[in-house]
């Protein structure tokens, strides 16, 4: 998963868990009492709950364990904790994790290799490559070789493009919309503020939404996904004239920009819902780290004004882990579903040796 200041893409932002400032603590606190603050991480606490009980139906009545690979290339301290999240979510919840470290010099042939390997084995129905890559290996190559059926992190090609098909609007197959019943998987931070939306009761179908940034990561696939439920979308970018005065229009603001508190309440109508995907550090000389971090959006200042508001942290940032675990479990249930997928361990470990492969297990290169 890449970060939201690595300068790819333009304007875009990445939610994730992240240290609090003292202004992010005491919204927090106010979010307990506040109706106007989404409570992010209470859902994504409700989400996993919830996951876990089906990744346990799911082994008891088809004896697939949904199992997720993780692949770390290099030792950059923030990959590794975010990495170290990801992997106790998947305990918590019961999916089975591998954990793949590769050292920064590992070649590109030699990670592809490492990623076929993992799209050809019957246990591992999930695979993730923390980003950034080294700048030597090309991260776009990395993705697309990647089984779409495996991509958890909903960035592979064909995945993103499934999100403009006339398909995705699920009333035309007679479908109740749901996550679970698309036969690919959707980039989980996107996925995560449709749900907080619809846990939130916010309608979708009929508003005007705004989505300020345009990255492949957030801003492209949100607003298909908001297209796909109806809403007219509105796409605003650095180019966009008087961004500001279209933003205003809307009632469902996402802002995904990377760009610290670039939204004011210039930029919300009021009783508008503005989800907050950005995550930035400002210098802050009276913080012990000497920065804070904030979000796209000026919080206090549109919290008077909008209807509901993620706070940062706790917002968008707790549902993207939630959410690729849903994807690794939703992965497991299509491969049951088709009489493949791997069970318990003892079971994976002889179907690998029918099929000639090498044990998998925890590597480093």
């Amino acid at each position: 998963m890449a970060s939201p200041t690595n300068g790819r893409g333009g304007w875009h932002g990445r939610g994730r868990e992240r240290p609090s400032t003292t202004e992010e603590l005491e919204a927090k606190a106010a979010g307990e009492l506040d109706p106007k603050i989404i409570d992010g991480k209470g859902i994504a606490a409700e989400i996993r709950r919830e996951i876990a009980d089906e990744v346990e139906a799911l082994v008891s009545s088809s004896g697939v364990t949904p199992g997720l690979a993780v692949v770390l290339v290099g030792s950059r301290k923030d990959s590794e904790t975010y990495v170290r999240m990801k992997k106790k979510a998947c305990q918590q919840v019961g999916i089975r994790e591998f954990g793949f470290n590769l050292t920064a010099q590992v070649t590109q042939d030699e990670l592809l290799e490492r990623i076929q390997e993992l799209n050809e084995d019957p246990s591992v129905h999930g695979i993730l490559v923390q980003l950034p890559l080294p700048e030597h290996i090309d991260e776009q190559l990395v993705l697309s070789s990647i089984d779409p059926a495996k991509d958890v992190d909903g960035l592979h090609p064909l995945n993103m493009a499934q999100l403009t098909q006339t398909n995705t609007h699920q009333k035309v197959r007679g479908l109740e919309w749901s996550f679970g019943n698309l036969d690919f998987p959707v980039a989980c931070t996107p996925q995560g503020c449709i749900e907080l939306l619809d846990r939130c009761g916010v309608p979708i179908a009929g508003q005007r939404a705004v989505v300020i940034g345009r990255s492949n990561i957030v801003g492209i696939p949100v607003s298909l996904l908001l297209m796909q439920r109806d809403a007219t979308v509105t796409i605003v970018h650095s180019h966009t004239p008087d961004p500001a005065a279209i933003s205003r229009e809307a009632d469902i603001v996402i802002a995904a920009a990377g760009r610290a508190e670039l939204v004011n309440a210039d930029w919300v109508k009021p009783g508008a819902v503005v989800i907050d995907v950005g995550i930035n550090s400002v210098e802050d000389k009276d913080a012990s780290k000497g920065y804070r971090l904030v979000g796209d959006v000026k919080f206090m200042e549109v919290k008077s004004i909008a209807d509901k508001i993620t706070p940062v942290p706790g917002g968008v940032g707790p549902m993207t882990i939630a959410m690729l675990l849903r994807n690794t479990l939703l992965a497991a249930a299509r491969c049951a579903a088709q009489g493949a997928g791997g069970g318990g361990a003892a079971q994976d470990a002889a179907q690998r040796e029918r099929e000639g492969l090498p044990p998998l297990k925890s590597a480093v290169l």
